[in-house]
């Protein structure tokens, strides 16, 4: 009777021990459960396609196009071409590990909400977890669309090393104006998409 209860209890016992082990498999599941959150940040389908009402640049004199690179989007889909977005478009490179990123963040999304159609807010997210940057998205409510470069390929392609960092593109693809000069609030970046981008947003 004893060697038939030991018998039972062997698979048990196994089966214990493997669930309370601090091994790389314990904590595997963790990860899988976080990505399978939805996310915050909107396909990034709309990209390729000019703003419904886009505003013409004001003349002058001409940037650079785009860099010739491709990076995913945090929802997943097709990857995205940059030289393939369609502007006018704010570009806003951030990380969730960068305060003065964090702090901008909201007036972005609050650019978004005011583009009305005129042009495209889009986020990078550069050197960052997936976990973080889909944190910092629920908890400040960002919804516009959200490239992922998982290096730093976009700022090297710029020859720019600095976060955050906002790109400001015309209806032509071309490049107009690059910040870095810190966190930008409401009122600086209505100035800056009136002066590079030609386009009046309320405030």
């Amino acid at each position: 009777m004893n060697r038939r209860l030991a018998y039972l209890l062997v698979p048990v016992l196994l089966a214990l021990a493997g669930c309370t082990g601090t091994g790389g498999e314990a904590a595997g599941p963790a990860p899988a459960t976080r990505a399978e959150r939805p996310s915050p940040f909107a396909d990034c389908a709309t990209l390729t396609a000019a703003p419904a009402s886009a505003a013409a640049t004001p003349a002058g004199k001409p940037g650079d196009p785009l860099p010739e690179l491709t990076l995913s989007c945090f929802t997943g889909g097709t990857p995205v071409a940059l030289r393939d977005v369609k502007g006018p478009a704010v570009i806003n490179v951030w990380a969730s590990w960068c305060p003065p990123c964090r702090k901008e963040l909201p007036a972005f999304q609050r650019l978004s909400e005011r583009a009305a159609g005129r042009f495209q807010v889009i986020g990078v997210n550069s050197r960052d977890s997936r976990g973080g940057a889909q944190s910092i998205g629920e908890d400040f409510g960002v919804r516009f669309p959200m490239l992922v470069d998982q290096g730093d390929a976009f700022e090297r392609a710029l020859e720019r090393n600095a976060f955050p960092l906002t790109v400001f593109v015309g209806a032509d693809g071309r490049i107009r104006h690059t910040d870095s000069t810190g966190a930008l609030d409401d009122a600086r970046l209505t100035e800056l998409v009136r002066q590079h981008l030609g386009v009046e947003v309320a405030t």
